[in-house]
């Protein structure tokens, strides 16, 4: 299914978008009441593991497939056309591996020096042979509630010294896997933090005490996804479980491409899967649905076709944005600097977003009443491409990021802390 993406795999992609296929018929069939639940099957735990899928992007050398953004961005391209909330909490199940490997990456940029790189490795190794050799699954918990004007993301969780380790204290009022995961990574400010040079990143076990989950939310859509967040209070992480090094974080960020912490367009392809399968599932019921006492299809009417071409418009327009943007992000050596890349990737990231939702809105025109029932594949996809639209966030917001680079020539701040 990946491959309506990633078009031109090669035969290692090709095996392991295989294990991805593989289990889409179990999670096709729980989506239904996942969603009309609220509730992440935890079954799915166990089936993504077994496969091996938790360790996609994850390295052989630590017990991984080995997969690149290429195979990342299938992936979740597969999976959001049998569960868009499953595919979306996998996300940022996967995301937490470049949490890992930037830092590795830093240390063969030679970003750390000798007496700094040991902790870093240890950290980033100890991470990567979770997802891969264990098969757990490590959620990744970044975003907060806080807003401030000159940054993306800022981060009011606090870690402070404790004899053997740090205490966290804070909520995150986002990311995926909420009372799922085996562990949380944790974006936290080191004391007296005022910039993105004093975060850290912490491996904290789900059952941590100190560590809870924060009340849950009746969600438009992807409500399967265990959105909630977490509440840390006085929760304890051994040092060898922290990457708080300051300075660490920006260097991470340095070594990364299209985003600040890299593989972003897996996410919007979790939003062209959902809206392939919305698009599948409006076509075939025009192609199929005869208006009363002929053998004509109502996919044949004049507005019909109008609308068959919009859904087929809009979702050409996000797929080329995606494959553009996975084109520029593999390139190697790199066609673009990093912030062209990055500029490139504001207009997509709400491009993709806005094209699919608008996927969702001509299928519910062109197939009527008798598919706005609640659990109906169009008014589910219809609700959780509206998600996309926040969770992606809309095209807006990419155009004035993208003009501030072409504008003044450099890319804004999207992590930072505050006091």
């Amino acid at each position: 299914m990946g491959e309506v993406l990633v078009d031109d795999m090669t035969a290692a992609e090709r095996q392991r978008a295989a294990r991805v296929d593989s289990v889409l018929g179990a999670l096709a069939a729980a989506a239904a009441e996942a969603d009309r639940s609220g509730e992440f099957p935890l079954s799915h735990v166990r089936t993504l593991s077994d496969a091996g899928v938790l360790g996609l992007s994850v390295p052989v050398a630590y017990g991984g497939l080995g997969g690149g953004l290429r195979d990342l961005a299938a992936a979740t391209f597969a999976l959001a056309t049998a569960c868009p909330s499953t595919a979306i909490a996998f996300f940022f199940q996967s995301s937490g591996t470049s949490r890992a490997l930037l830092p590795l990456a830093a240390i063969d940029a030679g970003l750390f020096d000798e007496d700094e790189a040991p902790a870093v490795r240890a950290f980033s190794e100890k991470v990567l042979r979770r997802m891969g050799a264990e098969g757990r699954w490590v959620a990744n918990f970044a975003s907060e509630s806080v807003r401030v004007k000159d940054a993306a993301i800022a981060i009011a969780t606090e870690a402070s010294p404790a004899d053997g380790g740090w205490r966290l204290n804070g909520v995150k009022a986002f990311g995926c896997a909420t009372g799922v995961a085996d562990d949380y990574l944790v974006t936290a400010k080191l004391p007296g933090a005022a910039t993105a040079e004093q975060l850290a990143v912490f491996l904290v076990p789900r059952d941590t005490p100190g560590v809870a989950d924060r009340t849950k939310w009746d969600s438009l859509g992807m409500r399967a996804s265990a959105t909630h967040g977490i509440v840390l209070t006085d929760a304890f992480v051994p040092a060898d479980c922290a990457l708080a090094l300051p300075g660490a974080f920006v260097k991470m960020t340095q070594v990364s491409r299209g985003s600040f912490v890299g593989n972003q367009v897996a996410l919007s392809s979790v939003y062209l899967g959902a809206a392939h399968s919305v698009f599948e599932f409006a076509l075939n019921y025009l192609r199929t649905t005869t208006f009363h006492g002929t053998d004509e299809p109502i996919g044949g009417s004049e507005l019909h076709k109008q609308l068959i071409g919009r859904m087929r418009a809009s979702m050409d327009t996000a797929l080329h944005w995606a494959r553009r943007q996975l084109q520029i992000e593999t390139s190697d050596p790199p066609r673009l600097s990093k912030d062209e890349e990055v500029a490139h990737w504001r207009i997509a990231k709400g491009e993709i977003a806005e094209n699919c939702f608008d996927v969702a809105v001509t299928a519910l025109k062109a197939c009527g009443t008798g598919n706005t029932g609640f659990s109906s594949p169009i008014s589910r996809g219809l609700r959780d491409l509206a998600m996309a639209l926040v969770q992606g966030f809309p095209p807006e917001r990419g155009r004035l990021e993208a003009a501030e680079y072409l504008v003044h020539g450099k890319e804004g701040d999207q992590f930072g802390a505050v006091r």
